[in-house]
């Protein structure tokens, strides 16, 4: 029977910690339909009752949640803690559609270091014991289901400083009626080989010294009652989180914690979507109390609450990154094409992922023909176009092209070297001016002129803008719109500039890319351009992206 390993997600608070990340609850909301979709059983809501925003959360949410918490304060009784109060009547007005429903719960925080009791609480060892069992029996008593975890934080700084401390923390949470207890590396600084040994060690202790015997897998040997459990929460400060969050399950724990898209403050919590691939793939584990999980939209997953974060996902994250099966050397290409095992770990698909083929000067036929044929093109039989894209391209490389980030101009070469570019509008001229009337201080004028035909009519536009380049994008825009008006559509929305020698100053050559979007069906492509001089570079993106535009709406063009 396979091990079945709980996952936690804490992508709402922990993840919320981020920098740069403020989810409104309506956010929260969207996130967490996600997360049940996807199949995630446990989503921490956040800490009602001490934060408003979480409160309102989960008396809007109809899906089952854990509620964060901190065991009570020093020297009073948990019934008199006020945030302990606070999260009770939080929990107790939730939504009506989660009561006595599986996968809810609250997840109380604990201190298991000496050092932060002593520090930090300001309190004795044995009076924090008594917090721990005082709270975790305070909603153990409460006269409905309602499930224990509790978060051991900074544990495995605890277990170096007083191991015996530090175990005695979790028994103590354990006996008082948690089912799982955490063992967090709230400061990020394990390695695998600390963690691997610390939750082996602990195993130990726990049944030899407290006669608390811990399962590896959700499964139980008694229907009635729910094995007990450890789990795993990772940060990311050593580069080791996803690594610590595996060995620890190999070493015995059931019960894993993590951020979608690695998201947290400093360097991020472990990446949930990268530990649930491994556990699937690598580890032949259960993810899924409900069963729901399909791997196959994993991909699906990171960048849906990527675009609800409003954060860019990282294009080499495992997996997930729109990058993470790209393959630039012509040598790796070329067996790619005999089995696509012979590079790749896994078949992208199976997490909703995608080959890559990188167009690049180290691209050999290749790699342009899997990159054609992954645009759609098949030119296998088609010797004399690949040999003269392929020289086309190493030599366009060489003058400090670079197709791996353009494959809307990499398209547009493969079109024309098969003669099927189609043909829009005869460019007769274009200019753009600059002009300061004034101090230093004074607003820069920029204004551009673009003389064309197209569809059997010459127009002549004039556009403005906040600079040369902005003010061609207006010019060009008016002269075709009449003709074509889909590219009212049209937006540029990157703008990137690179100068490839900087060795020569303002003589350097300069390489642009352009991205525009189709607000129409929210398709992106961008473009490059190289030359001498920025202006000419960005015509030269900004004519193909209007182009590529054109194409991917089905224009044909207009012969003249």
């Amino acid at each position: 029977m396979k091990r079945r390993i709980e996952i936690y997600d804490t992508s709402l608070r922990d993840g919320a910690q981020q920098q740069g990340v403020n989810f409104s609850v309506a956010d929260k909301l969207k996130i967490i339909d996600l997360l049940s979709s996807f199949g995630i059983d446990c989503i921490e809501g956040g800490w009602p009752g001490a934060i408003p925003k979480d409160t309102e959360l989960f008396k809007s949410s109809s899906t089952p949640l854990y509620a964060f918490g901190s065991t009570r304060k020093p020297n009073i009784t948990s019934a008199d803690d006020q945030q302990l109060l606070s999260l009770k009547d939080a929990i107790e007005n939730a939504h009506e559609n989660t009561r006595s429903k599986r996968h809810r719960g609250i997840c109380l925080v604990a201190k298991t270091d000496v050092l932060h009791v002593e520090l930090a609480l300001k309190t004795t060892n044995e009076e924090n014991l008594r917090m721990i069992e005082d709270s975790v029996r305070f909603f153990d008593a409460l006269d409905y289901e309602y499930d224990i975890i509790v978060d051991a934080e900074h544990y495995f700084d605890g277990f170096a400083r007083n191991k015996e401390y530090a175990v005695e923390a979790i028994a103590t949470a354990f006996k008082a009626g948690a089912r799982c207890v955490v063992l967090c590396d709230t400061n990020g600084g394990a390695i695998p080989s600390v963690v691997s040994s610390v939750v082996a060690q602990t195993i130990q202790a726990l049944e030899l010294n407290y006669n608390i015997t811990i399962s590896n897998s959700l499964q139980s040997s008694s229907e009635n009652e729910p094995p007990r459990i450890l789990g795993i929460h990772a940060h990311n400060d050593t580069g080791c989180a996803v690594a610590n969050t595996l060995v620890a399950v190999e070493a015995g724990v059931a019960h894993v914690q993590g951020t979608v898209n690695e998201y947290g403050e400093r360097t991020g919590n472990a990446n949930l979507l990268s530990v649930i691939a491994n556990l699937v793939l690598k580890l032949d584990c259960e993810v899924s109390d409900s069963g729901k999980i399909e791997l196959s939209k994993l991909y699906n997953l990171a960048h849906n609450i990527a675009e609800i974060a409003n954060i860019n996902i990282n294009v080499r994250q495992p997996y997930v990154g729109d990058i993470a099966f790209a393959h630039k050397a012509g040598l790796h290409t070329s067996a790619l094409k005999v089995n696509s095992d012979l590079y790749q770990h896994i078949n992208p698909k199976v997490v909703g992922n995608d080959l890559k083929i990188i167009i690049s000067e180290m691209a050999g036929r290749s790699s342009v023909e899997l990159k054609a044929n992954e645009l759609g093109f098949d030119i296998t039989a088609r010797k004399d176009v690949l040999d003269a894209l392929t020289n086309k391209i190493k030599d366009l490389e060489q003058q400090g092209y670079a197709f791996d980030l353009a494959d809307a101009s990499f398209e547009l070469l493969l079109r024309g070297e098969l003669g099927i570019l189609p043909h829009f509008f005869r460019l007769e001229s274009w200019r753009a001016i600059c002009e300061r009337i004034g101090s230093r201080n004074s607003k820069v004028d920029a204004e551009a002129v673009v003389k064309l035909v197209a569809g059997e009519k010459r127009f002549v536009a004039l556009g403005e803008g906040e600079g040369p380049v902005n003010a061609l994008d207006n010019a060009l825009s008016d002269a075709l719109k009449d003709v074509y008006p889909e590219i009212e559509d049209f937006e540029l929305v990157d703008y990137r500039v690179r100068l490839l020698d900087t060795s020569k100053g303002t003589d350097s050559i300069t390489r642009v890319l352009i991205t525009f979007r189709n607000h129409h069906n929210n398709a992106s492509w961008t473009t490059i351009g190289v030359g001498s001089n920025i202006i000419e570079s960005s015509w030269e993106a900004l004519i193909d992206c209007y182009i590529f535009g054109l194409i991917s709406c089905g224009s044909n063009g207009i012969k003249e």
